[in-house]
């Protein structure tokens, strides 16, 4: 008979009731939020950089595109002493629109202390 009052105890006792209202509610269908920009850019760099085994040194172009987002990487490919001879690349990279690198290559290779010739 103990149990009994011990079981009615506990359903009417205030602490075990749960609060109603909005609070108590969770999302059903939370869509998981797209990633922000310096997300994709820093996620695009250690990706190339895994892949290639080089480090990227900056990024010269980011855009969204209709798929995900393009990126334009420039990274050390060849370190040579003095500094201004160091052979540098940029590397058209693309990710989706989760951020994830779907592919890359190499648009163009120059030295560092080179102006770029291209207009």
């Amino acid at each position: 008979m103990s149990n009994t009052n011990n079981t009615e105890e506990s359903q009417d006792s205030p602490k075990e009731q749960k609060p109603q209202g909005s609070r108590t509610r969770t999302r059903k269908s939370a869509a998981p939020r797209p990633p922000r920009p310096m997300e994709v850019l820093r996620e695009a760099r250690a990706q190339l950089a895994e892949l290639t085994g080089m480090t990227a040194e900056s990024v010269s172009s980011f855009e969204r595109t209709e798929d995900g987002w393009s990126l334009e990487v420039e990274v050390l490919e060849l370190e040579r002493v003095p500094d201004t001879m160091s052979l540098m690349a940029s590397y058209q990279v693309e990710l989706d629109s989760e951020g994830m690198l779907t592919g890359y290559r190499r648009v163009r290779r120059y030295e560092r202390g080179r102006a770029d010739t291209r207009r």
